[in-house]
């Protein structure tokens, strides 16, 4: 069970756009991400590689300070929002609902949930 300071930590990595380093500090080396109900990613190193080349695709990604999160035990929900600047200069906005389990103080499983047909709206 992670303590709501490694939780605020894993937090902070992530708001100053360290989201790579936050995989390797804070997954297990047998971790899943999940977008929606798509296939998960499972394996730190593959984690790692998908954030690399997620990150090639696009100018810039402001990540924002969480609306909510949630503490119960095992089970971490984070509110999150982000603004992208993708390959072609447009600013778009994603917010999304992460859900994740951790064993001990590392997380295990996380799944990401979001409206994909709204999700990557331009923002004016």
């Amino acid at each position: 069970m992670p303590t709501a300071q490694r939780v605020k930590d894993f937090i902070a990595m992530v708001v100053e756009e360290n989201h790579i380093e936050a995989i390797v500090e804070f997954y297990h080396d047998d971790a899943s991400m999940q977008e929606n109900l798509t296939s998960p990613r499972r394996g730190k190193t593959h984690l790692i590689a998908h954030e690399k080349e997620s990150h090639k695709k696009i100018q810039s990604m402001e990540t924002f300070s969480p609306l909510k999160v949630y503490i119960d035990e095992d089970n971490v929900a984070i509110h999150w929002v982000f603004e992208i600047i993708d390959s072609l200069g447009q600013r778009r906005r994603l917010e999304e609902v992460a859900l994740q389990s951790w064993k001990g103080d590392k997380i295990i499983k996380e799944q990401f949930f979001y409206d994909s047909a709204t999700a990557w709206h331009p923002v004016d």
